[in-house]
């Protein structure tokens, strides 16, 4: 991150540096070198522009180097196959949706290095991205109103969307979803959710849970 960042802010005093030289060469009438200096500080300018707003959406995800855990969800039953999820992540405000169905899932979105990326010494990143509901009866999911809710803002410049839009673009960067398979809810029940480098893991946090899990058969086929 520090190299990243460090290239930019090259790119961004040399722009400055080259639009300075643009008044000069304008106060002494030299028109051509002029145009040279501005092109030249408009091209850098740009370059170290948009690695301060790669590096800038970098900082909106969290690191990941090993499982770790991404948030606890907590259900409370507000009518038949009716839940408001309380999603608690350490060192945010809780959040509260409102679920419809017996199960739900968290997705986040993931970010890894390959060659050539792996020189700026990055760690795999994540956000969560969303959360949803589901029916395990198909004739329910087919028929009953679905619900899932967004769980970052939309950004034109975020990382994940760039490069998975525009590989060619972001050569050595792997953008993914991790995704926890769908687990029941109940009344009460609280689940800890950690993140591996291949997906996310639902785990119970409390006999509601606990219970919820001993009585599920997963979805009908």
């Amino acid at each position: 991150m520090e190299l990243l960042f460090a290239i930019s802010v090259f790119f961004v005093l040399v722009a400055i540096v080259l639009v300075l030289s643009t008044f000069r060469h304008l106060k002494r009438g030299r028109v051509i070198k002029a145009g040279g200096s501005a092109a030249g500080g408009v091209t850098t300018a740009s370059v170290g522009g948009a690695g301060m707003a790669f590096v800038a959406s970098i900082y909106g995800y969290a690191q990941l180097t090993d499982e770790a855990p991404v948030c606890s969800i907590k259900f409370r039953s507000t009518a038949p196959d009716a839940y408001a999820a309380r999603i608690m992540i350490a060192g945010e405000p809780d959040r509260v949706f409102d679920l419809t169905g017996d199960e739900w899932q968290i997705d986040a979105r993931v970010v890894t290095w390959q060659p050539p990326a792996t020189i700026l010494g990055l760690d795999p990143i994540y956000k969560l991205d969303r959360l949803s509901g589901r029916y395990s009866s198909i004739d329910d999911e087919r028929s009953q109103q679905r619900t899932v809710h967004a769980l970052t803002d939309p950004n034109a410049l975020d990382v994940w969307e760039v490069a998975r839009r525009f590989p060619m673009l972001m050569p050595g960067v792997d953008a993914y979803y991790g995704t926890a398979t769908y687990v029941p809810m109940a009344d009460g029940a609280q689940y800890e959710v950690t993140l591996s480098r291949d997906a996310l893991i639902a785990r119970p946090q409390n006999d509601a849970a606990r219970a919820a899990l001993g009585r599920w058969s997963g979805p009908d086929r």
